[in-house]
Formats: C-alpha cells, structure tokens, sequence
C-alpha cells in the first residue's frame, strides 16, 4: 500500500486553501461484463484562497490520460504520481479541473467492485468508498471536509440498471445506455455512491406531514425469492418515523434506497440516499429471531447516519466516533423504544453484544481514547474498533442517562440545525448539549472520551445478624493500562442502578422489587450508598442495572454464589445478560476457570429465553473451551459440551429458533464417531429432528464440519455444491476445502491466499476461516514460521481490506504458547511494521498472551 497515505496536516492545509464546488463525474461502465478498465472522466470546479499556490487531487488508476487545469493541458507523466496529481500555480478564485483516466474494477470491495454471479452469469457493480476509495473511480479531493455537489454520468451495458445518491432517471432518449443523475446536495466523497447491473428492484414510499419519500430495496435476481421487502419496509418506515421526531429534522435527501450486494466487506455503509448492505442480510434459509433483529439494527443504523454523519459530517476522521457511535447509539434506542417495535429488548443485545466488543477492544494495547488520535488514513483504517463504535455507543447511553433523554434529543436537534451539509468537531456537539441540558460536560469529555482504559465497580455491602443492610458503598478501580498503551488510567464519573433483587416464591423468578432500583452517580474510589442503609439485604445486588454505565462490574460473594445457582431465573433478560456478561468477562480475566464458565452456562442456558444470548453463549462456550482451557482437559469439556449440545439439540421446542441454534453449536462441535454419523444421517435425510429443517445453509454447516474432521473430501464438498450453484455455495465450498484435514488441503489453501492474490474477497474470507480450525493444531505448525514470512510482503502488496483478513485470519491464535508470543516479538522488533501493521500484530499477540493465562488459571482449578 505505498504512496496512498494522507495525513492530518495535509488535509488541514488544502481545506484551509481550497473551497469545493462541484465534480460532474463521467463513466463508461459500457464493458463492465467484461471487466478490466473503465473510463473516468472528472471535472472539478474549486476556489483557491491564494494565488500561485500548489496543492494536489487524489486519484488511484493504471493510467492517466489528460490532466487540464483552467484550460492548460499538464504532462500527466509529470504530475500524477502514486495517488496524486500535483496542481501547481493555482488561480486566486475559480478553478477548474478535468482529468482522464482508466480506472480499474476491483475484487476487493474497494472502489468499484465488480462481482459475476455464477447463477446467471451477470456481472454486479457497486462502490465502497469509505474512507478514501472514491479516488479509485474519479479524482476527487479525498477528504470529508471538502464537501461539494456531485453530478454522475454512466454510460452501462443494456438492460442494466444504475443507482446513485440522487434519484435514478429515465435513461437518456438518444441512447437508453446513458444514465445523466441531477447534482446531489453538498456532501462528502467518501458517501456518494453508484450501484450498477441488472440487479433485482421492489418500490414503496414513505408517507409523512405531506411529503412523499420514494423507497427502494434492490438485490441480485438470483436471491429476489428470499428477499422479505416488506419486513425491511416496515423497519424502516419506523426509523423514518422516529428518527424525524427525535432529530426534528425532515430527511435530508431525495429518496431511499437500499441495495444488498455481493461480497461486501462491512455490514453496511451509510452511502447519502443510497445505503449498500451485504447480501447475507437476505436470508435463503431459517435464521433466528437474533438475525432479523440484527439486520432491523443495521438498518436503522444507516439511516441513522443519512443526518449523523451525511447531513453534518466530521471534520476529520479522529471524530469518526461522532459518526459511529451516535448511529449505534440511535439504532438500539429506535428498536427499543419506537412504537410498535418487534424488539423493545434491544438493549439486552447491546449489552451484550456491543458492550462486549467494546470491553474486549478496551484491554487490547492497541487501546485508545474515544476521541482518538488520527494522524493519518493509515490510522482511521485500523480505528473502525470496539471502541469506535461500541465503547462510544455506551458512554452516549450514559450521557443520555446524565441529562436526560428529552435535553439530549434537544440538544442533537440544534445541532443538525445549525450545522446542516456542514463539518463539525466534538465541541459543536457538545456545546449544543451543553446549552439544553445546562450541564457542563468538559470535565465528563475529558474523563471520558480523552482517556483510555475500563473501571470496575464492585459493591462492598456489610449487615448485621439480622441480614440488615449497616453499610453500602460502591468501590470504583481502575486497572493499569494494558502493556503499550498510551495514556494513564483514571477513575472516572458514572451514572449507575443498583437493582436489589429477590426470588419470587409464587413464580420462582429473580425479580425486583417496586422499589428495589436506585440511580445514582458515583465517582471516586468509593460512593457511599446511604439510601440502602436499613433495608434487608436482597439475594442479589446488581451493580450497573439497566446498563447505564460502561464499566466491567463485579458481584459481591453472596450473589456471585446465588447467581451461579440461578443466573437463569432473572425474570428480565437484561438482568440476566448483564450477569452472563460478567462471567464471560471474569473468565477472559482468569478470575474464572474456563471449565467453571462451562460449568455455570450449562447449569443456566435452558432457561435462557433471549435467542440471541444463547447463541452468544455457544460461541463464547467454545471459545473458552478451544483457547483458555487446560490443554490437558480440552477435550474431556469439548466433549461434556458436544453432548450437552446435542441433547438441547433434541430437547428443544420443534421448529423454535433455539432449536436451530443448538444445531448449529451441535454442527460446530460435534466429534464422536456416533456424532459425525448423526450429521451425515441428518444431511441424508435417513434420521430427522423433529421440526428441524436441514435446509441450504445447515447443510453447509453440518458438510464443512464433516471436511473438518475428515469424513468428507472433494467428492462429497463438489457434491453439495451442486445442489447450491450459487456464489454463497463457492464460498461455502471453499471453505469445506480448505478446512480438510490433510497437509494437501493446507498446502492448497496457503497458496491460494498467501502467495497468490487472486481470490476476491469474500471467497479469501471463506477460505482463511476454512483453513483455522482449532482441532488441527499440529496440522497448522509448520504455518506459524511460514506466516511470520510472508506476513510483511502481503501487507504492502494487498489492498488494505485484503492485507487485514490475511495478518489478522492467518495469525497462529490457536497456537497458545510462549513461542508464539516469543516469535511475534521478533518480528515486531526486526520487522519495523507501519503504525497499522504493528497494531494488527500486537492485537493478535495479546489474545495468545490472555488465553495463556487463562490456561494457567483453568489448569490451576483442576489440580
């Protein structure tokens, strides 16, 4: 990736210079069924505070053809180098730009990606331009805070269809090829957008105070049968609905569309008017409820950002958390709380799904301040984190809490006011806060988006003999930062409950009192609870409840050992998910034995109600198993599981979603030779599940295990793919291949993705999750010395998104030994890696380094 950098300083400098106008950007896709180059043609209108000044546009193409700057043809061999071309002796005031070019399609996910369905044989265009890919299809000023209108221009081959941020129009009388888009209103570059190909469409509008917003749901014709665009239809009407009243700001473009495409690398991008989505969120088999709430979340978070984020954007990329944490913020409390919502739960998933990512992020040494320090792109890209997104999510939550939802909305609502299709910093946010709450917030910005690092909070409860309440205070740490992370840690200020909760002798459920929740705010070492002086101690007393906080808490003895007992008779699941959360979060910190974990889900997961917590648990289950286990008792628990899995597998209510989880964890797992011969039967069709579907996707499930341990090789994966000619099928398939466990199958795998570059994105994906598998550990040796190797050249000769599955796919996680710690520091210390690469690293390093202890600790309980 070299020459394609930008720095802070830089960008500070040209917005300070230039002032954007337009771009009309021309493209012949005309040959995009064939793929190679197309041609792109930019003209730029800006204005240059200072005459004869030099600054640069970006663009990254094979070829440049003419560069002419206010009507002075410029040698494009001289002025376009790497991802440049130089402007020099700019006019004072307008100017005007035009430059030709090949730009080339990508099977990266980066710029513009081009994907040929095996189905039908049609190739699918899309962008992805964030954070600085729109100069892989037009020059453009890559920066968000030269904002400007963009007016599109496509030429496509017959029959096909082109979307873009402004609405699509009636291809041109001349020649129906020629798609000619109006200027879109003032935004950035990294959100424009354009969708192209004979893709599947369905139509609707929204409807509100008399004004009428065209709706558009578009997809590959081969998945048009699964695609449920009522349910997304809806979700969105009640987005629209409550993010108007909230934001008290109309939607700020002129139609809505969303287009679920082909190998994309995030979940979705927030594209103005036009949001692109991966095409897994159309589902062609049985999911569980936690998928449709998952996609629902999604698609609320996009749009979301059409004001946070597209409406008033960052000035720079170290306010790139403004952006992302707000919509992940907006997403759960739409789902919770908007009327008629089929998820009023949602915050039992934010706890415990992003809380989780964000604590996890939070003790890597890569860790950072919310408000991060982004020197360069080569930053931002490696910042899209826990942090960013979730850590962020939940200090909003707290400061919603803080002051007030109505002042908080309040506050928001001037914001985009005064600062619509504009840049803004922290400070502009803040300050509206500030103005309708009267709340002084720079102490809480300081404590808490300008530090790194995650408190404690753990109660200290004494009683009398009697089990009366005589003291109660609520102590705060905060543990050293992780080894190489910048900064100090501190205590820091915290909107807290604390819920007091009994078991219910009619129902046998944990549940709260009327009176059993107090909110305060604690700060300091120690916050002593008066209010909780002279009431009679509860089973259980829940720091933290209603996850207003964010801040790893701990259970005091005698609920810790009531919890263990009955952690699944919570009445509420957020209570529940709370707890889960803690021993999940006390096992990754070796103050609980992985076999104690196995333990205490086993005895609690069948009353676990919440779908989407169950299927977290099995993912964490086999996580704690395969890595934070003693080694010498891996495979007793892998077994103890295997079996419980299996037997929640027949227990399950027929045709339930929990019944199709424990499937899958069953599918994951499973091992004996009675087990493997149940998958086979159940692929066959000679045993069923009662009310179990073994349908596309279980298939693949239930066949790449069988790969996995050896049952299945190419005739029976060739087999199945067959029956699913389909491009999920070729990745499906790829990863059976790969996950085959032979030194061929290996030896395979390790070619088509370390030395050849080749393979698109989402099939390197499948193949590198094929290729780990955590039973083939003497199998994967010889990679590990292989890996430190190569790990440098793919890094600079790959895209960034392709380089990252590699170092990060390919890094020897599974292989929990000193030596692997032992050689990942040699390579940091002879290999000089860029600030991005190092950080990838030594993220990686301190997973091995934890599960390392946590080894010691699980081999130390079963002494």
């Amino acid at each position: 990736m070299p020459g394609t950098n930008l720095t802070r300083e830089e960008a500070r400098t040209r917005a300070k210079l230039l002032t954007v106008d337009s771009y009309e950007i021309d493209l012949d896709l005309s040959g995009a069924q064939e793929g190679g180059t197309y041609r792109s043609v930019t003209t730029v209108r800006f204005d240059v505070a200072e005459s004869g000044a030099d600054s640069f546009i970006d663009l990254v193409a094979p070829a440049v053809h003419e560069v002419t700057l206010n009507g002075d043809t410029l040698d494009a061999a001289e002025v376009f180098t790497d991802s440049r071309i130089a402007l020099r002796g700019l006019l004072e005031g307008r100017n005007v730009l035009r430059v030709v070019a090949d730009c080339a399609y990508t099977n990266t996910g980066e710029g513009l990606h081009r994907f040929v369905d095996p189905v039908d044989d049609q190739a699918y265009l899309y962008t992805q331009f964030e954070v600085p890919d729109a100069r892989r299809v037009f020059a453009s000023f890559e920066q968000p805070d030269l904002k400007a209108t963009f007016q599109f221009t496509v030429r496509a081959p017959e029959g096909w269809t082109v979307i873009s941020n402004s609405p699509t129009p009636e291809p041109g009388t001349v020649n129906d090829n020629l798609w000619v888009f109006e200027p879109t209103p003032r935004i950035s570059t990294y959100i424009t957008a354009l969708i192209v190909g004979p893709y599947h469409s369905v139509h609707s509008v929204y409807e509100k105070d008399g004004r009428t917003v065209p709706l558009g749901i578009y997809c590959r014709p081969s998945l048009a049968e699964f695609l449920d665009a009522d349910a997304i239809f809806d979700v969105t009407r009640q987005g629209f609905d409550w993010f108007q009243e909230k934001f008290d700001y109309a939607y700020p473009f002129k139609k809505y569309d969303q287009l679920f495409v082909p190998e994309f690398n995030a979940g979705a991008m927030e594209n103005a008017g036009a949001v692109t989505f991966r095409d897994q969120y159309v589902f062609r088999s049985k999911v569980t409820d936690a998928s449709y709430e998952a996609r629902a979340a999604t698609i609320l978070h996009e749009l979301a950002h059409m004001w946070f984020g597209d409406l008033v954007t960052m000035e720079w990329w170290n306010d790139l958390w403004l952006n992302e944490s707000f919509a992940t913020y907006a997403e759960a409390a739409c789902l919770a709380h908007a009327p008629g919502t089929k998820w009023p739960q949602s915050w039992t998933t934010f706890a415990n799904q992003m809380k989780t990512w964000a604590y996890r992020q939070d003790q890597l040494p890569s860790t950072h301040p919310i408000m991060a320090e982004i020197n360069d792109l080569e930053d931002v890209l490696v910042n899209f984190d826990g942090i960013t997104y979730a850590k962020g999510a939940s200090v909003l939550k707290q400061l919603v809490a803080y002051v007030g939802m109505d002042e908080f909305f309040r506050g928001v609502q001037a914001y985009f006011k005064r600062h619509a299709y504009g840049n803004t910093r922290l400070s502009d946010l803040l300050g509206a806060l500030e103005e309708t709450s009267g709340r002084d917030l720079r102490t809480w910005s300081k404590k808490w988006l300008q530090t790194a690092g995650i408190n404690i909070l753990r109660p200290e409860i004494e009683t009398d003999a009697e089990g009366v309440i005589t003291s109660f205070g609520v102590r705060q740490e905060a543990p050293a930062l992780p080894a190489g992370a910048k900064g100090e840690a501190v205590l820091r200020p915290h909107r807290i409950a604390i819920g007091l909760y009994d078991v219910d002798e009619s129902t046998g459920k944990l549940v709260r009192a009327e009176d059993g929740r107090i909110e305060l705010d604690v700060d300091g070492e120690l916050t002593a609870v008066p209010q909780l002086v002279g009431r009679r101690r509860p089973a259980v007393v829940l720091l933290n409840d209603d996850d207003l906080s964010y801040a790893k808490v701990r259970l005091d003895e005698e609920s810790l050992a009531f919890v263990t007992e009955h952690l699944g008779d919570f009445e509420w699941s957020l209570p529940r998910a709370l707890c889960w959360a803690s021993a999940w979060d006390m096992t990754r910190d070796g103050e609980l034995a992985a076999r104690d974990y196995l333990s205490l889900v086993l005895s609690g997961i069948g009353k676990e109600s919440d779908i989407g917590v169950v299927q977290s648990l099995h993912r964490q289950v086999k996580l704690a198993v395969d890595l934070y286990a003693d080694p010498g008792a891996r495979e007793a628990l892998l077994t103890r599981w295997t079996d419980a899995t299996l037997a929640h597998l027949r227990s399950a209510e027929a045709g339930s979603d929990h019944q199709l989880a424990w499937a899958r964890a069953f599918a994951a797992t499973a091992r004996t030779p009675e087990q493997l011969d149940l998958l086979e039967a159940l692929l066959d069709g000679s045993h069923t599940v009662e009310g179990l579907t073994v349908d596309t996707e279980l298939r693949w499930a239930f066949v790449q295990r069988l790969a996995a341990v050896g049952r299945f090789d190419e005739n029976e994966i060739a087999g199945e793919y067959e029956r699913d000619r389909t491009a999920a099928g070729e990745r499906h398939a790829a990863s059976a291949r790969a996950a085959r466990p032979t030194q061929e199958a290996k030896a395979e795998a390790w070619a088509s993705v370390v030395e050849s570059d080749k393979l698109p994105n989402a099939v390197q994906e499948a193949v590198i999750a094929g290729f780990v598998q955590t039973d083939q550990r003497e199998l994967l040796a010889p990679y590990v010395d292989r890996y430190f190797a190569a790990v440098e050249d793919v890094w600079e000769s790959r895209s960034y998104e392709m380089a990252q599955q590699v170092v990060v796919g390919l890094y020897p996680s599974v292989h929990v030994t000193r030596e692997t710690l032992e050689k990942t520091d040699a390579w940091l210390a002879s290999a000089g890696p860029n600030a991005a690469l190092r950080r990838l690293m030594s993220e990686a390093r301190a997973g091995v380094e934890r599960a390392l202890r946590a080894q010691g600790v699980d081999a130390g309980a079963g002494r």
